[in-house]
């Protein structure tokens, strides 16, 4: 895997949205076409201090003369939605990566249930373009606490008329259950979800509930998985194609390790949620700790920012 390429983009928009959410709006200086991008994609934008945060690209994939994200403040957060709130402004310039996509419309699907939450709704609002342009049935689902706490409302009304169904915490907002139900399990409909962790775990819950095979249910989190009992073992990383063997301690992570010892990794979030550091794996009991891969996926891929193994294992570098 190599590192992405790095654009330096201008701010060209920034647009309050709903409560503590702004859209910010990125062009090249000089090219009137950005990288393309597949509905679903993020970047990593790098702030100034050093620190790379995560953020969707919210529009419609078929304009490349911009790329646009939408940000909430998060007043427990690390920081990063904070600098943008408060310093970025139209005519900054801005350090991008190009786009990277885990969380794409499945190909073989027909019919497609997007259920957001909150902010959440950015990357299902991009799905949701594609699967109008492919001619796709599809029931876009945004939960909020109120018509002015719904990112894109005004946008994803006019451009998902017949197809967006709000349900708001000051109103009478549908169960999961329910949503899951009128929509229907049929061979071709597939579930996409994005919010904040406890939604993103009920609709899992429901959706099992509901007999949703798991390879039909696709998620999207931005936030390291929590495990207060998890404790780290050492363990031992074996190079295919080289037989090299690298010892990492309970305290330090194998990307840490993998980097000490010459190997170039790419990587970004480092909290195992952007799939930058994916590599592969042949044998051995790993520990998947991420928040990214798919059942399928772990059964030979680990991210080692996050991911251990037991007694250890052997990777394809």
């Amino acid at each position: 895997m190599t590192a992405r390429m790095i654009m330096k983009l201008d701010v060209a928009e920034r647009v309050d949205d709903a409560t503590d959410v702004i859209l910010v709006s990125l062009r090249h200086p000089r090219r009137p076409a950005l990288p393309a991008w597949k509905a679903g994609a993020h970047i990593d934008v790098h702030l100034p201090d050093g620190r790379i945060r995560q953020y969707s690209l919210c529009g419609d994939p078929a304009d490349r003369t911009r790329y646009r994200i939408a940000v909430k403040r998060e007043m427990a957060g690390r920081g990063g939605s904070a600098w943008i709130h408060e310093t970025l402004a139209v005519g900054d310039a801005v350090h991008c990566s190009a786009p990277r996509n885990n969380f794409a419309l499945a190909p073989q699907a027909g019919r497609h249930l997007f259920i957001a939450g909150g902010i959440g709704v950015t990357p299902l609002a991009a799905l949701a373009y594609e699967a109008l342009q492919r001619g796709d049935a599809f029931e876009l689902h945004l939960r909020a606490r109120s018509r002015r706490h719904a990112p894109l409302l005004a946008e994803l009304e006019r451009a998902f008329a017949g197809h967006l169904h709000l349900h708001l915490d000051d109103e009478a907002p549908a169960s999961l259950d329910d949503i899951l139900a009128w929509f229907g399990v049929t061979a071709d409909a597939h579930l996409y979800f994005c919010g904040p962790a406890g939604l993103n775990a009920a609709i899992a819950a429901a959706a099992e509930r509901q007999s949703w095979a798991a390879e039909r249910c696709h998620t999207e989190v931005f936030q390291p998985t929590l495990d207060e009992n998890f404790k780290p073992e050492p363990f031992d990383i074996t190079i295919a194609s080289t037989g090299q063997t690298l010892r990492v301690p309970a305290d330090r992570s194998a990307l840490d390790i993998l980097r000490a010892n010459g190997f170039v990794m790419p990587s970004s979030c480092e909290l195992g949620v952007c799939g930058a550091c994916i590599c592969g794996y042949r044998d051995g009991t790993v520990i998947h700790r991420d928040s990214v891969l798919s059942l399928a996926d772990r059964q030979d891929k680990l991210t080692p920012c996050v991911s251990r193994a037991r007694v250890g294992v052997t990777l394809e570098l």
